[in-house]
């Protein structure tokens, strides 16, 4: 029988103490400030050493994005990952292109496929962001930061190719976890 994780408070909100099965609200739950990347809900760990020792096999998280800022770097992996657009209208560039996403759109990046969301549209942009974790603890998952023209003139790509995460995001402020700011659609 699988036990019930307990729930930590922490100043940012709920997170899982331990492993075991749980149930925890987005509005309670630790929010990561990311800034120049929008609002991150890493449900299944925020740094990799709490995430593989609790979730090894798969992360899961909400991304809140405002217009103009991407999830992250456009890069590749050796790990699967995929995506559910739940509010507005991102775009997602994948392998060089271009494609305008609607709400309920699913984007399934396969290992080595070159990607990234970018928030667009309107107004903000929620999706739901699930990844293998078999290659988590490597740089890049594996894979690398690919230098691509349309990621660059969209403020989500890299000047120069690297694998190194730190290189990638040097140019982006430090994250931080904050408690829910009421993001979310009602």
């Amino acid at each position: 029988m699988v036990p019930e994780a307990k729930l930590d408070e922490t100043d940012a909100g709920l997170v899982a103490a331990g492993p075991g099965w749980f149930v925890v609200n987005a509005g309670e739950a630790r929010w990561v400030d990311r800034p120049g990347r929008g609002h991150s809900l890493p449900f299944t760990g925020w740094h990799d050493s709490e995430a593989l020792a609790l979730f090894p096999q798969l992360g899961v998280a909400i991304v809140v994005l405002e217009p103009g800022e991407p999830i992250g770097m456009y890069h590749w992996e050796a790990d699967q990952e995929d995506f559910l657009v739940l509010a507005g209208e991102p775009l997602l560039i994948v392998e060089g292109e271009e494609r305008q996403l609607r709400r309920w759109d699913f984007v399934h990046c396969p290992p080595g496929a070159a990607h990234m969301i970018v928030g667009a549209g309107g107004g903000p942009c929620v999706v739901l962001a699930a990844g293998s974790r078999q290659h988590a603890g490597e740089d890049c998952n594996g894979g690398a930061y690919t230098v691509d023209e349309a990621a660059l003139r969209r403020g989500a790509g890299v000047p120069e190719e690297t694998s190194d995460p730190a290189r990638a995001y040097a140019h982006m402020p430090e994250s931080r976890p904050t408690r829910y700011g009421g993001w979310l659609p009602g």
